[in-house]
């Protein structure tokens, strides 16, 4: 009787041959791992489908959109209390002229700005620069409170690591938080390369280290570093970096002296060599190994559950009006009008490397967060110390008679531009 019941019936296929058979329980007894597996995929594919996209080279995207990728992964950063609307770029807006809440301080308040940012002080003879605002698309920049801030530091290091830009933002911090402090409880003080602002009641620190390039270079003295023929040795971050150890926020920034024209001298061995090695690598592939050097120190010293680290972007200068469709010659100097072109950028040199910011930051395994400074600092062309700042050589007859010939359109008056650089990190370090 067992053998009727695997007889064949003439609406049966033919039995399949004992190998078939065994590959198709195999198949069978597969299967619900494959589609585990393919259900894993796809799930992990809609989550990160926007890091796979710049990954795979999505060139189109900007760095401040890779960087915010690189943020989502972690969802709650270390001293944030909130979080912005999603879809608000806050480095996308427009300047909105705001004389009822600016300027955040005066010129005469604050004694740590720099006689190279006092603007007024050294004769300029109008003010506009200081009521603008920055104005998001779409939603609104937290006001800058100085009690969270200061209460956040308490027991801790914040430090600005880079170049003069980076130090006027140090500056601009600090003038934003020090009416709170009591006159007898707060210090300004420098030590070669390191300067320290120190909140006594709060037992915090805000300090600026002068490191231009990040790595070792021939310009690395702080007060004697203008050096034309500039070298950067290779692979030697640590010679700053350990003056960076212990730091609770850090903020960096490196861009203006890598831009030297299309090469740069790298040093492979060391300075004290005495036939030294030097080879010249592209600007784009110097700045590309800066970055990396700098992600694997984070990587390596920062710690991504109680630290948090920032990257401010490339700070435009505005020395060619021919940019802005001026007239040839001529550069800020004078300049008391923002460019109202919305789509002025500046030069291809800082669209090379911001590509290469994107390329780099996109594989950070840290959460770095971007301060997109460039677009909105460009239309501000008016906001620049230009002749109003301490001159430290004679100028000379011919100087004197042509102003635009010494005008400095690199740096920028204070109060002004950079409260604003400020503000934003306030909102990413609350709100990221």
């Amino acid at each position: 009787m067992r053998n009727n019941r695997h007889s064949p019936r003439k609406d049966m296929k033919p039995p399949l041959s004992a190998s078939s058979s065994s590959i198709l329980v195999r198949k069978a007894r597969l299967s619900p791992y494959i589609f585990t597996l393919l259900a894993f995929v796809v799930f992990v594919t809609i989550l990160y489908w926007e890091d796979f996209l710049c990954l795979l080279g999505d060139l189109d995207l900007n760095a401040e959109q890779v960087l915010t990728r690189t943020e989502r992964k972690w969802e709650n950063l270390p001293f944030s209390i909130g979080r912005t609307p999603v879809g608000c770029d806050v480095f996308s807006g427009r300047w909105v002229r705001d004389e009822l809440n600016r300027p955040l301080y005066e010129e005469s308040e604050c004694p740590y700005i720099q006689p190279q940012l006092t603007c007024q002080e050294h004769g300029r003879p109008d003010k506009d620069y200081q009521f603008w605002r920055w104005q998001p698309h779409g939603c609104d920049l937290p006001s800058f409170n100085a009690s969270l801030m200061l209460e956040s530091l308490r027991g801790k290091r914040m430090m600005f690591v880079g170049d003069s830009l980076n130090r006027g933002q140090y500056v601009s911090l600090i003038c934003l938080l020090h009416r709170l402090i009591p006159e007898g409880a707060k210090s300004m003080k420098t030590f070669g390369s390191l300067t320290v602002f120190t909140a006594k009641e709060y037992n915090a620190t805000i300090e600026f280290y002068w490191a231009p390039f990040l790595l070792e270079s021939n310009s690395d003295n702080a007060v004697i570093h203008r050096v034309s023929d500039r070298i950067v040795r290779k692979g030697s971050i640590n010679k700053h970096g350990r003056h960076w150890k212990g730091a609770n926020i850090l903020v960096f920034n490196t861009y203006l002296w890598w831009m030297t024209g299309l090469q740069m001298k790298i040093l492979q061995g060391s300075f004290e060599d005495e036939f030294k090695d030097i080879v010249e690598v592209t600007t784009e592939d110097a700045y590309r190994m800066g970055m990396k050097s700098m992600l694997r120190w984070v990587r390596k010293n920062m710690d991504p559950k109680e630290t948090r680290v920032f990257f401010t972007s490339m700070s435009p200068t505005h020395a060619k009006s021919i940019d802005w469709g001026g007239e040839p010659g001529l550069n800020c100097y004078n300049q008391t009008k923002m460019i109202d072109n919305a789509t002025y950028w500046g030069s291809d040199s800082r669209k090379s490397i911001m590509q290469v910011i994107g390329e780099v930051f996109s594989k950070s395994k840290f959460p770095i967060s971007f301060l997109n400074i460039t677009q909105l600092s460009s239309y501000r062309r008016d906001a620049h110390t230009s002749i109003y700042k301490k001159q430290w050589n004679p100028l000379t007859p011919e100087q004197l008679a042509n102003p635009a010939s010494y005008a400095d359109c690199v740096h920028w008056c204070m109060p002004g531009l950079q409260d604003t650089w400020n503000e934003l990190l306030f909102t990413k370090l609350f709100y990221p």
